[in-house]
Order: structure tokens, then sequence, then C-alpha cells
């Protein structure tokens, strides 16, 4: 797609000063969309790149834990720009524990970040895209929302929810032009999975790239991580006229993983 096909849209993908989210991103820049990027960490980094790409880039420090924050983010964007067109829902956080063991305020915290942020975003961007006629909302789930993994309840929990929130979305816009769909990414090489492979390189005593092996060889058939790059072009596939009757799918883009 280089026709820059989202020309004068605004797109808000949360959690998005880094990894998947960034890469999304950068994709949807890439075709003309004004971006409002949300997160921690370092931003003026992120928002440079963003406006290398010639358009328009702001940035809302929410808390994807208040519905307070994400209301505020919400209001700014508007400001901004006059209304959300695309919103990519991808803030996340993970914790690993077996059930009994699970601290119930991680519960609480991925809950709130990784589905309940998504509910807020949505109830609040639907109206604008309704009154238009024209919206996506592509909701960033994983391979753990079609399939389950030990220790990790809280957010395959969140995740199949998120899949659950997606079809309920689009069926309610099924008339419309407004469609709502969820990615599936399996492995992807973001800072918080490299810190994964060297945790493990260090624990075993092997090399990064044994690690990177051991680590695909559990789940992914491909033997390959998904890029950032991948999942926005994805996205950018849901927001072109090819994405108009795509309603309700959860799209996994997993290597093969789901497919075992």
């Amino acid at each position: 797609m280089s026709d820059r096909t989202l020309v004068g849209k605004t797109a808000l993908v949360t959690g998005s000063t880094s990894g998947i989210g960034l890469g999304i991103a950068k994709e949807l820049a890439q075709q003309g969309a004004n971006i409002v990027l949300n997160g921690f960490g370092d931003v003026e980094g992120p928002k440079a790149e963003i406006s290398a790409l010639g358009v328009q880039v702001a940035y809302h420090g929410a808390d994807m834990s208040k519905a307070a924050d994400i209301e505020a983010m919400m209001t700014f964007a508007d400001n901004t720009f006059g209304g959300v067109d695309i919103l990519v829902n991808n803030a996340g956080i993970q914790h690993v524990a077996t059930v009994e063991d699970f601290p119930v305020e991680r519960w609480d915290a991925i809950i709130a970040i990784n589905l309940t942020s998504a509910f807020h975003t949505s109830r609040l961007a639907l109206p604008y895209m309704q009154k238009n006629n024209w919206g996506r909302i592509i909701n960033i789930a994983s391979v753990h929302g079609l399939v389950g993994s030990a220790q990790k309840s809280a957010y395959v929990a969140a995740k199949h929810g998120i899949v659950g929130l997606t079809k309920v979305t689009a069926l309610e816009n099924a008339t419309t032009g407004v469609t709502c769909n969820a990615i599936c990414p399996g492995w992807v090489l973001t800072p918080l999975v490299q810190k994964q492979i060297d945790a493990k390189a260090i624990a075993l005593g092997i090399s990064n790239d044994e690690a990177v092996k051991q680590l695909l060889g559990e789940k992914e058939p491909s033997m390959r991580f998904t890029t950032p790059e991948e999942l926005g072009a994805l996205a950018t596939f849901f927001c072109s006229p090819a994405g108009n009757n795509i309603r309700g799918v959860a799209w996994n883009m997993d290597g093969g993983w789901a497919a075992q």
C-alpha cells in the first residue's frame, strides 16, 4: 500500500511508544494517518520518528488502568484532531504464575490494562465513527486469545476477552462502515521478549541464538518471529477498502502456533 490511503484520518494507538504499538503507528503514518501516541518511557524519539513520515503526531500519557485517564485521552484526541477514525487497542502487561500463586493485584492490573481499557476506548470512539459511517477498531489480542499456556491465567483470560469484545463490537456495527477486528500475534521480537531471551540464555548457560531457537521451538513452527512491521501491514490492510467487509475476525499471525 504505497498510495497513502489514510490521509485525513486520525489513528490512536495505545501502548505505542515502543514495540508492536510503535510499529503499527509507523505503518499507519506511512499511509498518511495522523497519530496519537500513548505509553511510557521515551516519548520524543517515537514522536520524531512519526513526524519524519510527514504526518501530525500528538502524545497523551494516559494510564490505561484508569477510566478517567482514558476519557481524558479520548477528549484530547477529539480536541487535537477532531476525532479518532482508527483505534488500535494495543496496551498490555504480563505476569507469570500459577493460578493459586497469582497475586490478586497483578490479576486486576492485567485485566484492567489488557481488556477493560479496550472497552473504554471503544465506547468513547464509536459515536464519532458511527456519525461518519466509517471507522476501524483493531484490537491487538494474542495467540493466547485463541489457545492457553500454563502460568498465564490473567493474560489468557484477558486476551480471550478481547476476542469476545471484538466479535460483539463487530456485530453491533455490522450494517455500518465501522469494523472491528483482532490481530493475534505469536512471538514478536520486542524489547520485552529480548529480555526473556537474554534471561533464558544466562539461566541455561547457552548462546543467545540457541535461546531463540528454544523459545520459538516450544510453540512456533515457523521458527521465526513476527515483526511489528508485519503486524502494522495487517492493520493497514484492515483499514483499506479491502477490509470493508472483514468483521469480527481474530486473525492469527503466529507462525502456525494455533494450527497445531
